[in-house]
């Protein structure tokens, strides 16, 4: 059994937004395990986030770095100590330098780079991940790095015909893409996309949480949870921050792709956040 650290709780409590003692109990019935605790309190009700991210206390940002031709991109998370050289232009020259080196050869070794930058700025950096998106066929690929450089995003849109790519109207949809992505925190593009394990314990938690009603009401309730659980997560169920929510992202995509003749498709994506470690 782990130990319940006051830490421990109060990590438990920034994933799940639940009350201090019910986060003490459930990591003491858990026998410390996080990840179960966060179940056990989803099951009982008492946790309000299903995917949030626990943040580890390190500072930095997300840079990103788009070919001029939109064809390719990388999504790089850069550390440091403290919050105060993550705004100095010093480490954010570094930043950029990393993530251009890494946009030109995804297999770069920047010990040198790194090592460079630790003299002169005189603070432990750390370039913790990165990500590559290469578009394949005819798309675009574009990034959004939200203010303060602690969000980033960076998705690949695909469409039917070479000609769309040029068109303002998908390149406004795929501006109005990231935007949504780094507000929205989608964890798929669709529900097809999320792990089947997922989907099963969503649904166990969603049918634990109604066990007292009666059972013929029971199926439909935990198909509504579900369907507010993919409109929560999925990109495409999720409702359209830019119109608030009026229509869903799905919906949105549809539109472009009728005014445009060709079929549109949102690829793939990744979302960045400093700090985030992904629970569950």
């Amino acid at each position: 059994m782990a130990e319940i650290t006051a830490a421990n709780v109060a990590k438990l409590r920034q994933i799940t937004n639940a009350g201090m003692m019910d986060c003490k109990r459930a990591l003491t019935e858990a026998q410390g395990d996080m990840d179960k605790a966060v179940e056990l309190l989803r099951k009982k009700g008492a946790a309000t986030a299903a995917h949030k991210a626990a943040r580890e206390a390190r500072e930095g940002i997300v840079v990103a770095h788009v070919a001029p031709d939109a064809r390719t991109g990388i999504l790089v998370e850069v550390n440091c100590e403290t919050d105060f050289v993550a705004r100095n232009e010093m480490f954010r020259a570094f930043a950029a330098d990393v993530a251009a080196t890494l946009a030109v050869n995804p297999q770069a070794d920047l010990e040198a780079l790194r090592e460079d930058a630790v003299g002169r700025i005189r603070e432990n950096l750390k370039i913790p991940r990165h990500i590559r998106l290469e578009v394949q066929g005819n798309g675009m690929v574009a990034a959004y790095i939200h203010t303060g450089s602690k969000i980033g995003v960076l998705v690949e849109v695909g469409a039917g015909k070479e000609a769309t790519v040029a068109t303002e109207a998908f390149k406004q949809l795929v501006r109005d893409l990231t935007l949504q992505i780094a507000a929205a925190s989608p964890l798929a593009v669709s529900r097809e996309q999320l792990p089947a394990d997922r989907v099963a314990k969503e649904r166990e938690i969603a049918a634990e949480q109604v066990k007292d009603k009666p059972p013929q009401a029971i199926a439909k309730i935990v198909e509504g949870k579900m369907e507010k659980y993919f409109q929560t997560c999925c990109l495409l169920d999720q409702g359209y921050v830019k119109q608030n929510s009026e229509i869903s992202v799905k919906e949105r995509i549809a539109s472009t792709s009728k005014e445009l003749d060709d079929t549109l498709e949102v690829r793939r994506f990744v979302r960045y956040q400093v700090g985030e470690v992904v629970n569950g």
